[in-house]
C-alpha cells in the first residue's frame, strides 16, 4: 500500500498518465471517482470501478487490432464526444491500449470534425452517439477508419457502415471482459493526445501533447492547491478542452469525486453537491455575480441600500487590506505611512465588513454550496469588479494562465500570495519572460511586451506542421504565447491582452480592448461587449444588453420597454433604438471607462450599437470556453460597424 502523503513522489516517477489508475484503485478504491447526477440513468463509479472499466475498454480496443508502436507516433483514435464518465473511460482506455486520442466535442461542426479526422490520420473513431455517426458517415467511408465505437448503448446494424465494424459501448466492454489486458510500455515523450485549436481564422492545428506534458501538470499543480481524497470537484468545462481535461485529471489524481454539471444545471448543483473545488472560465463567474446582483435588485429599496452600503464598505476594506499585505499591482511598494493609513482603515472598517458578512455575504456563499475552498478561473483575465466582489463576499478565487499548447497551466495565483489582477507566478519548472514584440529583446520588470514560456508542459509541436511549429517555438525552446503582459518584481504575471487583438487607431495609439471591455461589464445593463475601431479615429462597441436589468430600469422610469421579440407585436413603448435607451448606455460607457485606474483619453468609446442576438457557441461567436471570436463577430457585423462609423463622420 502507498501512503496517501507519498502520491506526489510516486507520480513523479511515472512514465505515462494511465499509470495513476492502479495506484488510486489500490489505495482509495471505494471512494467515488465519477458522479453524473444528470445521466440517464445516474452514474456513480468508484476508483476501483473506473480502473476496471478503463482496462476493459482498452482490451476491447486491443481485440480490434490496436497495438502500441515501439517507435514513432502511436496509432490515433478520434474521440468526438461531450463530457461524461464514459468520455473519461474512453480517453484513458485509448491511452492504456497503446494509442493516442484526437479529441473534440460532439456538437462541433461536422465539417470541422471531418477535417480533424483526415488531418490526424485517425484509424479508429469513438463517437458520442448514433446521431453523430449519421452526420459523419459520408466522410468516414473515404477514410482509413477501421472501426467505430459508440459511447451510447444504441444498437448499430450492418446498414450503418457496411464495410466498417460498429460497436456500442456495452459490446466493446463485453469484448474486453473476456480477454486479458496487455499493459503498454510508454516513455514520457510518447504522444498522448492531439487537441485541435478552435482557431477563429484558418484551419485548426493539431497540438501534440505527450504523457510527460500531462504528468508535469499533476505533479506541479499541488503547489497551487492540495485537495484531499473524497473532496468534491464540480466539473463544468468540457474535458476535450485542455483546461477542463487537466482540471479533471488533476483532481482525480488527488482522489477527488468529480461531479458532472453543465450551464443548465450548475447553479442548483452548486447548492446540492456543495463542491470544495471548481474551475471555470470568467464568463461563469460573471454569471454567478450577475445572479447575485439580480437578487439584490429584487430586494425592497431599503434593503438594496443596505446591501450597496455593505458592498461599498467591504470594497474599501479589501483595497486597504491589500496595501497592508503588499498585494497591489503597483511596481513600487507602499511606503510606511501608506501602510499605516491602510492598516488604520482596515481596523475602522473591519466591524462593518464582518456585519456585512453575517447579513449579506453568507447568503452569497450559500448559493455556491458554502464549502468552496478554492475556485480557479482561467481561459481569460478576470475583471477587477469581479475580483473585488468575490474577495468582499469571502469566495477564494485563484486565477491561472495557460494555453492549449502548454497543457495548459503556466502560472497561477496561490492562497499565500493571491495578487488580484494578476495571473499568478509560474508553476514549478516553468519559466516566463517578456520580450519586445519586434526585436525579441528581453524587457525589464514592469514593461509590457510579448509573453514567452518554457517548461516541461510545452507541446512538442503542431501535428505534421513544421512551419507553424518553428514559428511558435524557437531554437531555445521558448514558446510564443501570442499574449501581451508584464512581470512584477516578485515574478507575478499580469496579462494586458492578445497581440493580435490590439486595436490601432488612426492616431497611432495601440489599444488593448480586454481591460476596457472588463470595465464596461461592471454596468448592470451590459451583458456582453466587444470593442471595434481598427483604423478609425475612436473606439466603437458592439453591446449585448442585459434585457432583464434594462426592463427593470424602464419600469422605474415609468417607461414601457419593448424587447426585440415584442417590437413587432406592439405599437406603444420605447425600443433599444430610442433616445432614452441610447442615452442610458452612453452614460454607462462614459462612467465605467473613465473610472478605470489607467484611463486615457483614447480609451473613450465613440459610436456603439446594441445587438438583438447574444454572442453564443451556437451562433459561432463564442469559443467553447466562452471567449468572443473577434474576427467572426467582426465579419458578422461588418456592415453594421461600417454604418456606425459612417454616421459619426456625417
Amino acid at each position: 500500500m502507498i501512503n496517501l502523503t507519498d502520491w506526489r513522489s510516486v507520480y513523479s516517477s511515472l512514465q505515462c498518465f494511465p499509470e495513476i489508475w492502479p495506484i488510486l484503485s489500490q489505495n482509495i478504491g471505494q471512494i467515488i471517482a465519477l458522479h453524473d447526477p444528470h445521466g440517464k440513468p445516474e452514474v456513480r463509479l468508484s476508483y476501483s470501478q473506473v480502473w476496471q472499466q478503463i482496462q476493459q475498454f482498452a482490451t476491447g480496443l486491443q481485440t480490434l487490432g490496436i497495438e502500441a508502436t515501439t517507435d514513432g507516433l502511436p496509432p490515433r483514435i478520434a474521440l468526438f464526444s461531450d463530457d461524461s464518465p464514459r468520455w473519461m473511460i474512453a480517453d484513458q482506455g485509448i491511452l492504456s491500449a497503446g494509442a493516442a486520442d484526437v479529441v473534440r466535442g460532439g456538437t462541433a461542426d461536422p465539417a470541422e470534425l471531418a477535417y480533424i479526422l483526415k488531418d490526424s490520420g485517425s484509424t479508429g473513431l469513438v463517437l458520442e452517439n448514433f446521431a453523430l455517426l449519421k452526420k459523419l458517415r459520408p466522410e468516414i467511408e473515404d477514410l482509413p477508419i477501421q472501426f467505430v465505437i459508440l459511447l451510447s448503448d444504441e444498437t448499430p446494424n450492418s446498414h450503418d457502415l457496411p464495410t466498417i465494424p460498429v460497436l456500442n459501448f456495452s459490446q466493446l466492454m463485453e469484448k474486453g471482459k473476456n480477454t486479458p489486458f496487455k499493459p503498454v510500455q510508454y516513455s514520457r515523450e510518447t504522444l498522448a493526445t492531439l487537441l485541435y485549436t478552435s482557431g477563429t481564422t484558418g484551419k485548426p492545428k493539431g497540438v501534440m501533447l505527450t504523457h510527460g506534458n500531462l504528468l508535469h501538470q499533476i505533479n506541479a499543480i499541488p503547489d497551487v492547491i492540495n485537495p484531499d481524497p473524497g473532496e468534491v470537484f464540480l466539473s463544468i468545462l468540457p474535458t476535450w478542452h485542455t483546461f477542463g481535461r487537466t482540471g479533471q485529471y488533476f483532481c482525480l489524481s488527488q482522489g477527488c469525486t468529480v461531479v458532472y454539471t453543465s450551464i443548465r444545471y450548475f447553479k442548483p448543483d452548486l447548492k446540492q453537491f456543495k463542491p470544495h473545488y471548481m474551475i471555470s472560465v470568467p464568463r461563469i463567474w460573471e454569471s454567478i455575480y450577475e445572479g447575485a446582483q439580480k437578487q439584490f435588485r429584487e430586494q425592497p429599496p431599503k434593503r438594496q441600500k443596505i446591501v450597496n452600503f455593505f458592498l461599498s464598505v467591504s470594497e474599501r476594506y479589501i483595497l486597504a487590506r491589500r496595501v497592508v499585505q503588499g498585494l497591489t499591482l503597483n511596481l513600487e511598494p507602499a511606503s510606511s505611512s501608506e501602510k499605516f493609513l491602510a492598516q488604520l482603515q482596515t481596523w475602522l472598517l473591519a466591524p462593518l465588513h464582518r456585519l456585512g458578512d453575517r447579513l449579506v455575504y453568507q447568503k452569497v456563499r450559500e448559493a455556491t454550496g458554502g464549502q468552496l475552498k478554492f475556485a480557479i478561473s482561467g481561459g481569460g483575465s478576470l475583471a477587477m469588479h469581479l475580483e473585488n466582489f468575490y474577495e468582499s463576499v469571502g469566495i477564494n478565487l485563484l486565477v491561472g494562465y495557460g494555453l492549449t499548447e502548454t497543457a495548459p497551466v503556466l502560472s497561477a495565483r496561490r492562497e499565500r500570495h493571491n495578487l488580484r489582477g494578476s495571473s499568478g507566478r509560474p508553476i514549478p519548472e516553468t519559466e516566463l519572460c517578456i520580450v519586445d514584440p519586434e526585436t525579441r529583446q528581453i524587457l525589464p520588470c514592469g514593461e509590457k511586451g510579448l509573453i514567452l514560456a518554457r517548461g516541461p508542459q510545452v507541446m512538442t509541436g503542431y501535428f505534421e506542421n513544421p512551419q507553424a511549429t518553428a514559428k511558435a517555438i524557437n531554437e531555445d525552446g521558448w514558446f510564443d504565447t501570442g499574449d501581451l503582459g508584464w512581470l512584477s518584481p516578485q515574478n507575478d504575471l499580469v496579462l494586458t491582452g492578445r497581440a493580435k487583438d490590439t486595436i490601432v487607431l488612426t492616431n497611432g495609439e495601440n489599444i488593448e480592448p480586454q481591460a476596457i471591455e472588463d470595465a464596461c461589464l461592471r454596468s448592470p445593463y451590459i451583458d456582453q461587449i466587444m470593442l471595434v475601431g481598427q483604423d478609425q479615429k475612436s473606439l466603437g462597441a458592439l453591446i449585448v444588453p442585459n434585457l432583464e436589468a434594462l426592463k427593470q430600469w424602464a419600469t422605474r422610469q415609468n417607461l414601457n420597454l419593448k424587447l426585440p421579440e415584442e417590437a413587432l407585436n406592439s405599437t406603444q413603448g420605447i425600443t433599444l433604438d430610442s433616445p432614452n435607451i441610447q442615452n442610458l448606455f452612453r452614460e454607462e460607457l462614459n462612467r465605467e471607462v473613465k473610472n478605470r485606474p489607467s484611463y486615457r483619453i483614447d480609451d473613450r468609446i465613440g459610436p456603439f450599437q446594441l445587438l438583438r442576438e447574444p454572442f453564443s457557441i451556437e451562433n459561432g461567436m463564442l469559443t467553447q470556453t466562452l471567449k468572443v471570436k473577434r474576427p467572426v463577430v467582426m465579419e458578422r457585423y461588418r456592415d453594421m460597424i461600417n454604418k456606425m462609423y459612417e454616421t459619426v463622420t456625417r
